[in-house]
């Protein structure tokens, strides 16, 4: 390998905030989007992808809601590539975030970064932060994996290439995904090979969006090789527009939408596949894949008073400057809205290139064919079709080849599912060049090792044994929740069966129950049944898993509007683990859904001074008071100031509650968050 080109591992110290615990609380709740509307004119192709392959909740990974707005100084370990034309800086921590690309020839930082990372609540389980080009997969969404460790390593090639590889089991599809990135000597360009490979024996639904946060200023332009593009907005809705004469504007200069929309371009299926953000002077990021990588995608915040709040709540100013930024995106499908079919067994593998176009200025502000086919020559200029082909073999050669260096340490589900497999005869995949260490399993996956290891040798395809085969051996319970059919059936064998394992059982039925009547009215006798059985082992739930039972019990009669039912449940399980945060902010939400105001006064009542004051609840306090009528009280709450800390657009609607109980008064600023 040439002397000029070099993986340096190092530390970034970041203004972090503290993201807390992983809530306690199973995410069997449905997630929060708006229904999908294909109009007029969507190919069929695109309206398939929409109406297949949506998750019908995040389970089994917790939501991560309990951080707070507060930073600290933080290091984080970080892998820097580097040669005489590009640096680039990877965070394997966060989810294995590109957090700078600088192109050294201009000085320029190709990506939206900041010294300070805030949470807030896009992400599909919650948090999530702005900046850097970032790697979702799985279901529409910013990724589970996006605020957290990836396991990290660097290989070696027979060629002397350094290699950067992270990867980790995704719990949702049940696939693993693996991202190898390297800077070859002389290259203006990083390379990026993703690999996804589905060890399963059915098709399962796929989902990838590379997101890179690039800086917007009045002067910067986004261009892709489309004269059309699909446009969303917030109600979930599709058009197909000409998004350079979209609502009477230009809307390819970000800085000239008066609201957030997404465009996803396209494409025509024999075209290259790239984008790029150009500024004043022509510079800014070159997207570029192979062609597996159809999609790409302009997203704007928009320039209204939320739009620009929003963007200041996750990157907040400098020196009393605003930074505002756009995103460009790439992926699987051509809309975020769908997902494609990976076959029993697939490996998928494509390759992306990040570097600078660098446009000439005065072409790209030109006539939007002229400034596609300046984009098209500048893109072949920078990374070639051919370099793109050979970065595409490189990485097929590499993809197995073992680390030679960890870096950093994942979590522990891909060693779970690797025995899990074993114990049940199932195929699984060669771990060669993505090892899941044994060493990587800890409490959260102990209980579940526990149960398998309980049941060697007796175990076949599917799990079936008797009590009488093998000595009792009851479930204890654990503080994690895992999904399969698999482990259904261990957790109801009879050797094993206890309270908790019912508990667990019970949960587990629900994350994979449809909204009917009738599945719900399952899940609500499983649930009894944990709550209500005297087991042979003797055992009870301990006091955490009956409120989490009395929860999922009110969830299941909620759903089969049982609403007076539900609510009771969910009191119970406030009384039983009146401390529990996520317990409580949800319980105290669904009853002012469910027209009950008067006991989400009950509930907030009862709250500890601490929980009391969190910015959520008092917000919540203030819509129980004014939905009973108290407005003068809900108007002296909003205006003593309250930061819900978690805000998602759409749901915690400050502006309207201010609007309805300060009647004639301006919406604040500071709750002025709407895009639409």
């Amino acid at each position: 390998m040439g002397t000029n080109s070099s993986i340096t591992l190092t530390t970034r110290v970041i203004e972090l905030a503290e993201l807390g615990r992983d809530s306690p609380l199973p995410s069997v709740q449905p997630l929060l989007e708006p229904p999908y509307v294909v109009g007029e004119g969507i190919p069929e192709e695109i309206a398939a992808g929409v109406r297949w392959g949506k998750v019908a909740n995040i389970y089994p990974y917790p939501m991560q809601e309990s951080y707070t707005r507060d930073v600290s100084a933080t290091e984080l370990t970080a892998v820097v590539l580097e040669n005489n034309k590009v640096k680039a800086t990877f965070l394997p921590q966060l989810g294995g975030r590109l957090w700078e690309l600088t192109d050294k020839a201009t000085g320029k930082e190709l990506l939206h970064t900041q010294d300070r990372i805030q949470f807030a609540n896009f992400g599909l389980r919650n948090a999530w932060f702005a900046g850097g080009i970032e790697f979702n997969i799985g279901t529409r969404g910013h990724s589970p994996t996006t605020s957290v460790p990836l396991h990290a390593a660097i290989v070696h090639t027979p060629e002397g290439q350094e290699v950067l590889r992270m990867w980790e089991f995704d719990r949702l599809r049940e696939v693993v995904f693996q991202i190898d990135a390297w800077l070859p000597e002389d290259s203006p360009v990083v390379f990026v090979a993703v690999r996804i490979r589905n060890p399963n024996e059915k098709t399962v639904p796929m989902y990838w969006w590379t997101n890179a946060a690039i800086p917007q200023t009045p002067d910067t332009r986004v261009i892709a090789p489309a004269a059309r593009a699909y446009a969303t907005d917030y109600d979930g809705s599709m058009k197909r527009v000409d998004p350079t004469s979209f609502q009477d504007l230009d809307a390819t200069w970000p800085q000239r939408n008066t609201h957030a929309v997404d465009f996803f371009f396209d494409l025509a299926p024999e075209e290259r596949r790239w984008e790029v953000a150009a500024d004043k002077a022509g510079d800014g990021l070159a997207l570029v894949s192979s062609a597996q990588l159809r999609g790409r995608k302009l997203f704007v915040w928009g320039e209204s008073t939320g739009g620009h709040h929003w963007q200041e709540w996750l990157t907040p100013t400098v020196s009393g400057e605003p930074r505002h930024y756009a995103e460009i995106q790439s992926g699987l499908a051509q809309t975020q809205f769908e997902h494609v079919p990976m076959p029993a067994g697939a490996s998928w593998q494509w390759v992306e290139a990040y570097g600078n176009a660098a446009l000439d200025p005065a072409l790209a502000a030109g006539e939007w064919a002229a400034v596609v086919d300046h984009g098209a020559q500048r893109v072949e200029a920078l990374v070639s079709e051919t370099a793109i082909a050979q970065a595409l073999d490189d990485a097929g050669a590499w993809a197995d080849l073992p680390p030679s260096e960890m870096v950093v340490a994942g979590n522990g589900w891909g060693a779970l599912e690797r025995t899990r497999r074993q114990h049940a005869d199932l195929d699984w995949l060669d771990e060669t060049g993505t090892p899941f260490g044994s060493e990587t399993l800890t409490a959260d996956q102990g209980p579940w090792l526990k149960l398998l290891n309980a049941n060697e040798g007796i175990v076949e395809k599917p799990f079936e044994a008797t009590a009488a085969e093998v000595p009792s051996q009851p479930f204890g319970g654990a503080a994690s929740f895992i999904r399969g059919l698999d482990w259904e059936d261990l957790l109801t064998a009879g050797r094993n069966t206890s309270a908790e394992a019912a508990f667990h059982h019970a949960v587990m039925v629900h994350a994979r129950a449809s909204n009917g009547v009738a599945d719900q009215a399952v899940v609500a006798t499983l649930y009894r049944q944990a709550l209500e059985t005297t087991f042979a082992a003797g055992e009870a739930l301990s006091v955490h898993s009956r409120a989490l039972s009395h929860r999922g019990l009110g969830l299941a009669l909620l759903a089969s509007e049982d609403i007076a039912g539900g609510l009771a449940e969910l009191n119970a399980a406030c009384v039983l683990d009146g401390e529990c945060r996520e317990l409580l902010v949800e319980a105290v939400t669904l009853a002012l859904d469910n027209g009950n105001p008067a006991m989400a006064q009950e509930l907030l009542g009862r709250a500890s001074a601490s929980l009391a004051s969190i910015g959520r609840l008092r917000f919540l306090r203030a819509k129980a008071h004014a939905a009973l009528g108290e407005g003068d009280a809900a108007a002296t709450i909003l205006k003593s100031g309250v930061e819900v800390v978690d805000l998602r657009e759409g749901v915690n609607s400050l502006s309207e509650l201010w609007l309805q109980v300060c009647p004639g008064e301006d919406v604040p600023e500071q709750y002025q968050f709407s895009m639409q």
